[in-house]
């Protein structure tokens, strides 16, 4: 790292108010989150654009907060497998299994304020597991790196616990390959947007 990155970073870090006594580093939220996919598809032969469809879900969320200082944290974003639906031209052709796990640095524009809007950005690593497709003739790729981006508000409801509400995009992409011999046969951008509502703890 050159001079100069070094001390603009160690710059930034003084300037940064650091967390208040009566702050713990830590954070935790448990909340509901609604799915919307994008569904889009590439165009195949005899195969129209945006004809493959991944199923909307609520799911259950935790995330783990570490605020290193009052206005920068970093949050580990945590649920189990999902199983999606899977149609082709309105017709269900099976189900896979995602996991995403997924890592953003949010920046807290009013730290210690009652209501606390914060931006985040970071990158989400998706892991696709029990993929039942066209009777075992379709395939997908094991796993799916992409970016993901947030926005939400912590509203203090007591010295600890706030409500929380998030609104986050995902990018989650994946070839369809024939089983049988690993061809591409199309391309999906299932590309959520995840809408939450949840209860947070700091400690």
């Amino acid at each position: 790292m050159s001079k100069l990155a070094t001390l603009t970073l160690l710059a930034a870090a003084l300037a940064a108010p650091s967390l208040r006594a009566e702050d713990g580093p830590w954070m935790v939220r448990l909340r509901a989150v609604q799915i919307q996919t994008a569904n889009k598809s590439d165009a195949a032969p005899g195969l129209p654009a945006d004809a493959i469809h991944v199923s909307n879900k609520t799911i259950p969320e935790v995330d783990f907060s570490y605020f290193f200082t009052r206005n920068f944290a970093t949050e580990l974003i945590l649920t189990v497998p999902q199983e999606h639906d899977v149609t082709l031209n309105g017709t269900k052709i099976g189900t896979f299994k995602q996991l995403p796990p997924t890592l953003t640095a949010q920046w807290h524009f009013l730290p210690g304020q009652s209501v606390d809007p914060y931006l985040g950005a970071g990158l989400n690593l998706t892991l696709m597991s029990d993929v039942h497709l066209a009777n075992g003739a379709l395939d997908l790729d094991k796993s799916s790196t992409g970016l993901a981006a947030q926005a939400g508000v912590d509203f203090k409801v007591a010295s600890n616990c706030f409500i929380n509400v998030d609104i986050k995009y995902m990018q989650i992409r994946s070839d369809v390959k024939a089983a049988a011999t690993g061809a591409k046969v199309t391309a999906v951008k299932v590309d959520p947007m995840l809408y939450g509502v949840g209860i947070g703890y700091r400690f």
